[in-house]
C-alpha cells in the first residue's frame, strides 16, 4: 500500500470514492429518496429566462441553483421561482429549505425571503464568503 498525492485527480478516482463514500452512507442513513425538482421562467421557444433547480431529500429542499437573466433580475422574478419550488416541495412534505450563496450573488435576497444565516465560510475562496441558509417551510 501507499499513498499518492495529485493536483489533478481522474474522473475515474473522484467516482470511485464517491461510490465508495455512498455505499457507506446508505448502510449507515434512514433511507431516503433524492428526487430533482426545477422551476423555470421560458421563451416561447424553450429558452431559458430563469430557473431554479435542485432536490428533495427527505425533509428538505436542497436548492442547487437559481439563476435570472440580468435584463429580468429585481422584477420579483426569483422570488416566485424560490417560493414555487418551497410550494412544490412542501407538498410532497418537506419541512425545510437549504442553499448557499456567495457574497456577490444573493445573500439579502434569501433572507428577504425568512433563510435565517446557519453558516459563512470568511476568505473564500480567498477574499469573499459564502453563506449557507435554512428556511422552516
Amino acid at each position: 500500500m501507499q499513498f499518492r498525492i495529485t493536483r489533478n485527480a481522474s474522473e475515474q478516482d473522484i467516482e470511485e470514492i464517491h461510490s465508495e463514500l455512498r455505499k457507506y452512507n446508505r448502510s449507515k442513513r434512514e433511507t431516503s429518496e433524492a428526487l430533482p425538482i426545477g422551476a423555470f421562467y421560458e421563451e416561447a421557444d424553450g429558452r431559458k429566462k430563469a430557473g431554479l433547480t435542485g432536490e428533495l431529500f427527505g425533509n428538505w429542499l436542497c436548492i442547487h441553483y437559481l439563476w435570472v437573466s440580468e435584463e429580468l433580475r429585481g422584477q420579483g422574478l426569483g422570488g416566485k421561482l424560490l417560493e414555487a419550488a418551497e410550494k412544490e416541495a412542501a407538498s410532497y412534505g418537506a419541512k425545510y429549505a437549504f442553499v448557499d450563496t456567495f457574497d456577490f450573488q444573493a445573500p439579502g435576497f434569501y433572507t428577504k425571503h425568512g433563510y435565517e444565516q446557519v453558516f459563512k465560510l470568511f476568505d473564500y475562496p480567498y477574499t469573499g464568503a459564502r453563506y449557507y441558509y435554512i428556511k422552516r417551510l
